[in-house]
Parts: C-alpha cells; sequence; structure tokens
C-alpha cells in the first residue's frame, strides 16, 4: 500500500503538472483539465511503480512513477487548457459558445451571428469572428480543426445537405485566409439532421442554423 506521506507527495506532482483554470464568463476558478488528468496519471503511475519495485524500493519507485505519470496526463489537458482560456477571452460577448469535453474543445456559432438564411458567405461581423479564433488557432498550431455545418429543416433535405458543406467550407476558407494551414482542417455538412432545439419556432430554426468548431490534439485527431 502507498502511505500517506506518498500519496500527499503524488498530489503535489499532480498540480505541479496540472494547473487551475478562469472562466471569465462566471469569474470562477477551478481545477483544470490537465489537473485531473495529471492526477489520474500520477496516482496510475504511482501503483505501477510500487508493483515494479521491490518491498525496500517502493516509496522511490512510487514517486517515480507518479512524476511520470503525472507529466503524461497533463501534458494534452495543459496545452487545451491555455487554449480554452484563449479562446473563452478572445470570444468573450461573441455569442459564440465555448465548452469542454476531455480534451476536445467544440466552439457553437448559431445562425443569429453566421449566415443570412439560405445563404453561405460570411457576414462582416462573422468574418471577424473567425478572425479572432484564427489568430489563437495560429497560437496553438498542434491542434487539428473539424468544421461542421448545420442547418434548420426549412427546404428539401439535398439543399439543406449542400447549403450546411457550404457554409463549412466558408469557414475554412475564413481560416485559411487568416493563416491558418490548410492541413488542419477538416470541413463537413450534416444537413438538418442533428438539431439542438425545435425547428417549429424561429428561435429553434435559429439555433439549429449553426457551425461547430472542434479542436482537438493533433496526435488524438482521426483516432
Amino acid at each position: 500500500m502507498i502511505n500517506t506521506k506518498i500519496l500527499t507527495l503524488i498530489v503535489m506532482v499532480s498540480l505541479t503538472s496540472g494547473c487551475m483554470t478562469y472562466d471569465p464568463y462566471t469569474g470562477e476558478e477551478g481545477i483544470s483539465s490537465s489537473t485531473t488528468g495529471a492526477i489520474a496519471g500520477a496516482v496510475t503511475g504511482a501503483l505501477i511503480g510500487v508493483a515494479t519495485s521491490s518491498k525496500s524500493d517502493r516509496g522511490k519507485g512510487a514517486l517515480i512513477g507518479a512524476v511520470a505519470g503525472g507529466a503524461i496526463g497533463g501534458g494534452a489537458g495543459y496545452y487545451m487548457d491555455k487554449q480554452e482560456a484563449k479562446l473563452r477571452h478572445k470570444l468573450m460577448d461573441s455569442g459564440v459558445s465555448v465548452s469542454r469535453s476531455g480534451n476536445e474543445i467544440i466552439l457553437n456559432m448559431p445562425g443569429n451571428i453566421t449566415f443570412e438564411t439560405g445563404k453561405a458567405y460570411l457576414q462582416p461581423s462573422f468574418e471577424k469572428i473567425i478572425h479572432s479564433v484564427s489568430l489563437v488557432l495560429k497560437e496553438f498550431d498542434k491542434t487539428a480543426i473539424e468544421i461542421t455545418g448545420h442547418t434548420d429543416s426549412t427546404g428539401s433535405f439535398a439543399f439543406n445537405q449542400t447549403l450546411s458543406e457550404q457554409r463549412a467550407q466558408s469557414v475554412k476558407y475564413g481560416l485559411q485566409s487568416s493563416g491558418v494551414a490548410s492541413g488542419r482542417i477538416h470541413s463537413s455538412g450534416k444537413g438538418p439532421r442533428f438539431p439542438v432545439a425545435s425547428n417549429d419556432t424561429s428561435e429553434g430554426k435559429q439555433a439549429n442554423r449553426r457551425v461547430e468548431l472542434k479542436l482537438l490534439p493533433l496526435d488524438s485527431a482521426g483516432s
């Protein structure tokens, strides 16, 4: 078993590997994803260190394992934490929501700030948002970008499918023209297949006419 002193040191290693994250919308500070990953990695590494060490060296083995596991567990998460914080500051009050799932960052750009109904060209105000996003993406160039276009259910499925693809392409070209490498970007359209609100109201349709950007570490893209 790992004694109390060893566990305390493991937590210290984990916190050093990770960090706190700041949410500008709530003004609250919390444990970042990288810290959570570092703690899990450190505990796992410590257990492996104990299991593979002799009885007299178990404490040392646990610490070595904790250091290695904490670094591995916190690495990608820390990179995405920093990128998330930059995006939140850049996009504050823009209408774009920023959410997090593990090491993935999702930017949801709703219809009221993106495209006119039935159109696929970027509005001037949306171009400014795309430029702000591109500044962060160029700084964090080890991130892959998946762009997905969505529509409401007005009109034929074929029309909406094509429109969603064109909108995703417009965002892709907007990022490219702002200096984001094309090799990092993949775009696709889903038409009306994945609504986030009811298409029976104008507000719901506006929410469904959206573009989503998913950002993920390049080493996990496509895995």
